[in-house]
């Protein structure tokens, strides 16, 4: 499993003096993945937000040939992060997950952990001696962690 493979596997050519290390480490890594091909119940699998700058090689068949889009989560899946997230936090009862999940739509997982975190930073910054953490830290820490918001050109990737 490749995570963002773009940090790796931009277009060869495409970054200004990189001194050719994009295109040698590109090349080793088409070498690398043909290798393979004779491997029998092997998956090379890559994500990256950034479709639009992988090198044409990786994605010809027989190497990255299939694209799966992942969108943001849905309602239900964010509830299902926030009790990830929360399940060793004692939560004061005004706190309503399910609400939680409603109020976020367009935030990530990532995003949704982050409020979980600045939530309970927010509680110990009041009174280090917190023993829970309640609903206005969790509107407190929605106001200051915002989803990442989707550009024009990340939209177009969005369809590619």
């Amino acid at each position: 499993f490749f995570d963002e493979i773009d940090s790796i596997a931009s277009s060869r050519g495409a970054e200004a003096g990189d001194s050719g290390v994009t295109k040698r480490v590109v090349n080793q890594l088409l070498t690398e993945i043909d290798g393979l091909e004779e491997l029998e119940d092997v998956a090379i699998i890559a994500a990256t937000n950034r479709p639009d700058i992988i090198d044409p090689g990786l994605m010809r068949p027989g190497r990255f040939d299939r694209h799966i889009k992942v969108d943001a989560p849905n309602e239900d899946a964010r509830l299902a992060i926030f009790k990830v997230h929360t399940k060793d936090m004692p939560l004061a009862k005004d706190v309503k997950l399910k609400k939680l999940a409603k109020n976020t739509e367009g935030y990530v997982g990532a995003d949704i952990e982050a409020v979980c975190r600045e939530a309970a930073m927010l509680a110990l910054r009041e009174n280090i001696e917190a023993s829970e953490v309640s609903a206005k830290f969790f509107d407190e820490a929605m106001d200051k962690v915002k989803p990442k918001t989707v550009s024009d050109e990340e939209e177009l990737i969005q369809y590619y």
